[in-house]
């Protein structure tokens, strides 16, 4: 007799949904091995390499067999190096054994959730917001709170929305900035006034996603919360990791430093689920800390033009409005111009995701849905990806827009 597979599975499943930016991103490679001309701007993936002295880093550690188990929360080289380039990047005081290292940037946010969070705790989630935090936070058995953010400030959390997000039960705010799926990032007076608000609720803990911090055009800086506000060092993670600004998604390495007592919960748990990351890759992430930074302002100059370029021509197709980000490598459109109309294939666009589907199927363009990061209406396009696909991209796009009846 088969086995149902919901007799197997455990109801925590239920409370979450498989990513839907990966779900995008594999339907589009399969389309494409299918003989599909497709452009696929659906992965948060730079298209850079991972710069060569890197690489170099983790040849030689093979080579010299470090291929053998590290310390749970990573070697104690890469925690020193990960403390200093805070130091360095951010004026953040932390000690090695306050630093730990995890398989990716969501592995620290799996920690930091799980390790800490009961049954019915609330963890306040501004939108638009990463795919994964509210699954995180209900797999963790707590309550995620969103809190949409306006198109006209920004996408940006205000100060009077997070004091009135805050209850009794409230055990975590999740901070990202700059912002994934909008390229939003807060200035250090924007950043300012969220931090007087925390200060005056003390059981509130801060998690600062700050994957893109280095990715900000236009002279901006990124400033993170204990950066502004060194008093709620005490109850912040501070995340950070090698994937976004060193090129390094597949090395699957991120890190963050926090309380001493916080990091050892974390890695309580991280040594009952994956042990710690692999031992070349936190070979090549400590050449990317320790060595040389300039390559990344070259990314950035190149993502500003590409930011340029897609929010301009977007802006130029029918029904669709398009911010200019501050920083990461995303914009998020607005589609409202386009509900209600039908596709020139004959699909109804009647939703987000009816329109994205249709991009897909009529132009071969793969984005992903607004209502995936938790903020209906809009879509979002990665431009971490070459100038002529991004151009032929927006091209269909606006044919596609121009087709809506």
């Amino acid at each position: 007799m088969d086995l149902d597979i919901m007799d197997l599975t455990a109801a925590r499943l239920d409370r979450i949904s498989p990513s839907q930016t990966i779900a995008i991103s594999t339907k589009a490679r399969a389309l494409k091995a299918a003989g599909k001309d497709i452009i696929s701007l659906s992965a948060g993936e730079p298209d850079f390499d991972t710069p060569d002295t890197i690489k170099q880093a983790a040849i030689r550690a093979i080579e010299a067999g470090e291929t053998k188990y590290t310390d749970v929360a990573g070697t104690p080289a890469l925690r020193r190096a990960i403390a200093e380039r805070f130091r360095t990047d951010s004026g953040l005081d932390y000690t090695w054994d306050e630093v730990i290292v995890a398989n990716g940037g969501k592995q620290i946010i799996y920690n930091a959730m799980v390790a800490t969070i009961n049954p019915g705790d609330e963890a306040i989630i501004p939108a638009p917001c990463w795919v994964s935090y509210p699954d995180i936070v209900a797999l963790a058995e707590g309550t995620p709170v969103i809190v949409p953010c306006s198109v006209e400030n920004g996408f940006k959390l205000q100060p009077a929305e997070l004091e009135a997000a805050i209850t009794p039960r409230t055990r975590w705010l999740l901070l990202n900035s700059p912002n994934n799926p909008t390229g939003a990032a807060y200035s250090e007076a924007e950043m300012r006034g969220l931090c007087d608000v925390l200060l005056r609720h003390p059981d509130v803990w801060i998690l600062t996603d700050d994957i893109y911090n280095k990715l900000v055009y236009d002279g901006f800086r990124a400033p993170t919360v204990v950066e502004v506000e060194p008093r709620l060092r005490d109850r912040t993670v501070t995340m950070n990791g090698v994937s976004k600004a060193y090129a390094m998604t597949g090395w699957r390495i991120g890190y963050s430093a926090a309380p001493v007592q916080m990091t050892r919960a974390m890695n309580k748990l991280q040594s009952q689920s994956t042990s710690g990351p692999s031992s070349i890759s936190q070979a090549a992430a400590l050449a990317a800390l320790t060595g040389p930074q300039d390559f990344i302002g070259t990314m950035v100059t190149t993502y500003q033009a590409r930011r340029d370029l897609v929010a301009a021509m977007l802006n130029e197709a029918q029904g669709l409005h398009c911010p200019v980000p501050e920083g990461a490598f995303y914009v998020f459109p607005s589609m409202v111009g386009c509900l209600g109309k039908t596709s020139a294939g004959g699909a109804l666009i009647d939703t987000d995701e009816a329109f994205v589907t249709a991009l897909l199927d009529e132009e071969g363009v793969a984005a992903v849905h607004g209502s995936a990061f938790m903020f209906v209406g809009h879509f979002r396009i990665s431009y971490a990806t070459d100038t002529d696909s991004l151009k032929e991209a927006c091209l269909r796009i606006q044919r596609f827009c121009a087709g809506l009846r």
